[in-house]
């Protein structure tokens, strides 16, 4: 099993759109046992699924002896289940300080390592103990990044920050470049900065995806923002292969 956390230091970037596309590619192009997590309080990857049924039992996932998987619902896609956030959530860095858990979550990933192949986390923003925990227990990082001066120097303070605290080899990180318009001159200049980054252009048809409530494929499987999903992903997977193949 290998793990992918989509995080950015703050919302707004696009973030839950990215994991849910990344996980229905996992289980579909990849045929992986795939689990998107969510645990960020908003709920918008169960909302992007058509899964968000309001309740107040996320944070037991967090609890001593708890079994995440009594926790996990079918997507109706195969090979993509969902364990779901909801507003009980709120509390959670309280609730891990407060119980000295400082690798309940890596626990929690260890419990589901036999029923999932590949698991993707939407990380809630900010730096936090949610965010540390997260820092410590995946094998990759993908950062959407808005393609403004300000945002991308906030990922290279993320960066920093993770280099600064890997006592031994820690989680790759992989930005994206997210919601891109070319018709902006500063987009554009972003990306000829950062030629060697992915990115996902913004597009009304992505936006439709709240309304929709479905991964982009499944109802705009040729357009441009798909694509781009598709190529992300391929490049995760390999990264994954290879990260697995170094442990092995």
């Amino acid at each position: 099993m290998s793990t992918v956390a989509v995080y950015s230091l703050k919302g707004g970037v696009g973030k839950s759109t990215v994991a849910v596309n990344l996980a229905y590619r996992a289980a579909t192009a990849s045929t992986r046992r795939t689990l998107l997590w969510d645990i960020d309080a908003q709920g918008a990857a169960g909302f992007l699924l058509n899964q968000d049924k309001a309740g107040r039992d996320a944070h037991k996932i967090f609890s001593r002896d708890a079994d995440a998987r009594h926790l996990t619902v079918s997507t109706g896609y195969a090979r993509l289940s969902l364990l779901a956030a909801d507003n009980s959530l709120r509390q959670l860095d309280v609730q891990l300080i407060e119980a000295e858990a400082r690798k309940r979550l890596r626990k929690v990933l260890r419990a589901l390592q036999d029923d999932y192949d590949r698991i993707i986390l939407d990380c809630p923003p900010g730096l936090t103990e949610t965010s540390e925990q997260i820092f410590r227990a995946v094998e990759l990082i993908v950062v959407p990044i808005p393609p403004s001066p300000l945002a991308i120097g906030a990922y290279h303070d993320v960066a920093a920050h993770l280099a600064r605290r890997q006592r031994h080899e820690g989680p790759e990180i992989l930005p994206v470049l997210s919601m891109v318009d070319m018709r902006r001159k500063l987009h554009r200049e972003a990306l000829e900065a950062h030629p060697d980054w992915h990115w996902i252009p913004q597009a009304s048809v992505v936006e439709r995806m709240a309304v929709e409530r479905a991964p982009l494929a499944t109802f705009a499987p040729r357009c441009a923002a798909t694509q781009a999903f598709a190529g992300l992903w391929t490049d995760i997977e390999q990264r994954l292969q290879a990260i697995e193949a170094r442990s092995s």
